[in-house]
């Protein structure tokens, strides 16, 4: 199974490899009040670089095994600088096809259209390559930013959950979204 490489005008998005891990580990400890109120409370080992390593390769295995593809976005003027992340977890095939999106962008890189370039290649390969049907991304009301992007590239908003994740230490309400791939095909003959 060849590795995926999601290369846009501005931006690449693709698996991490060895090689990444202290870039990976820099983008977070960067923008670590950045992302906190978005986030779950991470434990210390987050920010380090042997639990970035074994993630990496946990990553990679999930990848291979179908379960999800978590990736992360480089900055192609500034090679080897990670400014974010996207992920395609909780992969269900059967009578679903489906997945949930999470992302995260570099504090210092937003308003730029970075996002939005990096999550139109990522559900691409998801609709095309992946072949997934529906792509769910959840965000909390107050994240004015996710909700634009998600609206730009075409996610419907389809209810409100309570309570839904446990973010900064609090339960948080999410907004639904969900994206369908209108040219899904059947493996199924």
């Amino acid at each position: 199974m060849r590795t995926v490489v999601l290369t846009g005008e501005r931006v690449v998005v693709r698996l991490a490899d060895a090689r990444d891990v202290p870039s990976i580990v820099a983008f977070y400890r960067r923008n670590r009040r950045h992302l906190a109120p978005w986030e779950p409370v991470r434990p210390r080992s987050f920010l380090t670089e042997p639990h970035w390593t074994r993630q990496v390769r946990a990553n990679r295995a999930d990848w291979r095994a179908g379960r999800s593809l978590r990736m992360f976005l480089f900055d192609r003027a500034r090679a080897g600088r990670v400014i974010g992340t996207v992920n395609f977890s909780n992969v269900v095939r059967g009578s679903f096809h489906a997945c949930h999106l999470g992302y995260a962008l570099d504090g210092a890189s937003q308003g730029r259209g970075l996002m939005t370039e990096a999550l139109g290649l990522a559900i691409a390969h998801a609709f095309g390559d992946m072949n997934l049907h529906r792509i769910m991304a959840n965000h909390v009301p107050r994240n004015r930013r996710s909700a634009r992007v998600l609206r730009r590239l075409g996610f419907r908003v389809e209810g409100r959950a309570k309570e839904y994740l446990l973010i900064a230490g609090r339960w948080e309400d999410h907004v639904l979204t969900s994206k369908v791939n209108r040219a899904w095909r059947s493996s199924v003959e």
